[in-house]
């Protein structure tokens, strides 16, 4: 019933995607990243869905009359680059044959990442992208948290199976990246039903966290609450809030979670921390071997940690998206990479300064800040998981690249209109708009009833 639910729904979209081709992109996202076809048990099961949507979407991209623009900024310019190095780094594999078929699933999810750019526009549909790309995740999160919740936290929290987050640890981390997006939109919604509903779905998430015993979003998640609380104007009543709710969650869990997690200050004694060291100086040895092109995709074959690892019988897949990008493509495509997420982060920054005290940008402002802290996530996270190609990430950097767009735009009318510089820290507005310096009662930040 499942397979054939799934299939009416997505066969029968196509000519809509034909007409409009932005919804090939949110269902391409949606099929990509939750991966629905993975809860099936029929033919559904390995049906190529993304690519039936792809081709839909690229098809309809060519005859569409719709405005479409890539824009061309430090980011788009630095991930295009970071692509065109995994290509060159793919010809150079030292495993060919396990290098393409992953070389191919990267290039698809890349080729979309770019065809999202060039189709989306505007601030409606910078909206359902968040909203598609935060439920898809929220999903697992939510269902996980319930699991957590009725097991009291003796099972495992797994994501859908052969899935960028079918592994445990990767649909933690997700889950993790995802709370502060789920946050955003319970910020950027009025009806209440739905605030309660998202404010729910922000502690099953958390709970499923840690129903997923993964050190890793343990670490990603206490990082990114310290990043909250770093950013809060109200440092002291964050922290108290802070220390009555996580002894609660914490408490919740039974002895065997803590038991794990306290199991991070003895690493030198884990295998699973020890396998993780051994692949990562594998990599480290690798990329100085070969210092601009690594190993290609897949190098984790006993061939290559006979040659490169410190420990060639323990052979271990990255465990780290730095590690990763090291060993694959070298310290070219590593740097590349920083340096995307360095550009990623500024734009956010850049962001949360023009929009600070302008009531008609406060959604930008939120939006900004809370990918923010879902990088902060990432960038801790990650340190511990394959999943440098994942697609959430750079759908929240596709979120952020048309933004700075639109604020951008918004910015120059607001100059046109009042004949000067519109700088960060003044609201200059016309009409029966505020008028007032940020920080006093006027500003939209720190009077909510005042927002544009």
């Amino acid at each position: 019933m499942r397979d054939f639910l799934l299939a009416a729904i997505l066969f029968g979209s196509v000519p809509f995607i034909l007409w409009r081709p932005a919804i090939g992109v949110f269902l391409w996202v949606w099929v990509s990243i939750m991966a629905p076809h993975r809860m099936t048990f029929g033919f559904a099961y390995d049906f190529a869905f993304a690519q039936l949507i792809a081709i839909a979407t690229l098809i309809g991209m060519l005859f569409s009359a719709e405005p479409k623009r890539l824009p061309v900024t430090p980011v788009t310019v630095v991930l295009f680059l970071m692509v065109l190095w995994m290509n060159v780094t793919t010809f150079f594999a030292l495993e060919p044959d396990l290098a393409l078929p992953m070389w191919e699933r990267v290039m698809k999810i890349q080729v979309m990442i770019f065809v999202t750019l060039y189709i989306l526009h505007g601030k409606q549909h910078i909206r359902l992208l968040i909203w598609v790309t935060t439920l898809s995740v929220a999903f697992y999160g939510v269902k996980g948290g319930l699991f957590t919740l009725r097991g009291a936290g003796e099972g495992m929290v797994w994501g859908p199976e052969a899935s960028f987050i079918g592994d445990h640890n990767s649909l933690a981390l997700a889950t993790v990246m995802t709370i502060p997006m789920v946050y955003y939109l319970f910020l950027q919604t009025t009806k209440r039903w739905l605030r309660w509903g998202l404010l729910g779905a922000v502690l099953l998430c958390s709970l499923s966290v840690l129903g997923s015993y993964s050190r890793g979003a343990f670490l990603a998640i206490a990082a990114m609450i310290g990043s909250l609380w770093w950013k809060s104007r109200t440092k002291l009543v964050t922290a108290v809030v802070l220390v009555l709710l996580i002894p609660v969650a914490i408490g919740f869990m039974p002895e065997k979670w803590g038991e794990r997690m306290w199991s991070i200050q003895k690493y030198d004694q884990d295998a699973s921390a020890l396998g993780r060291i051994n692949a990562w100086m594998m990599a480290f040895n690798l990329a100085n071997d070969r210092p601009l092109v690594g190993g290609g995709f897949e190098i984790y074959t006993e061939k290559v940690f006979s040659r490169y690892a410190p420990n060639p019988s323990d052979v271990h897949a990255a465990h780290s998206i730095y590690f990763q990008i090291l060993g694959e493509h070298g310290y070219v495509g590593l740097t590349l990479f920083l340096l995307l997420w360095f550009l990623v982060w500024r734009d956010a920054s850049w962001i949360i300064r023009q929009s600070r005290s302008l009531g008609e940008l406060r959604w930008a402002f939120d939006l900004a800040r809370m990918i923010q802290l879902s990088l902060v996530a990432y960038a801790v996270g990650g340190a511990f998981q394959n999943q440098a190609y994942f697609d959430l990430p750079y759908e929240l950097l596709i979120a952020l690249v048309l933004t700075r767009v639109l604020v951008e735009k918004e910015i120059k009318t607001l100059e046109s209109k009042e004949g000067a510089p519109v700088r960060p820290e003044l609201i200059v507005a016309t009409g029966d708009k505020q008028r007032g310096v940020a920080g006093s009662a006027f500003d939209p930040q720190m009077n909510p009833d005042k927002r544009g």
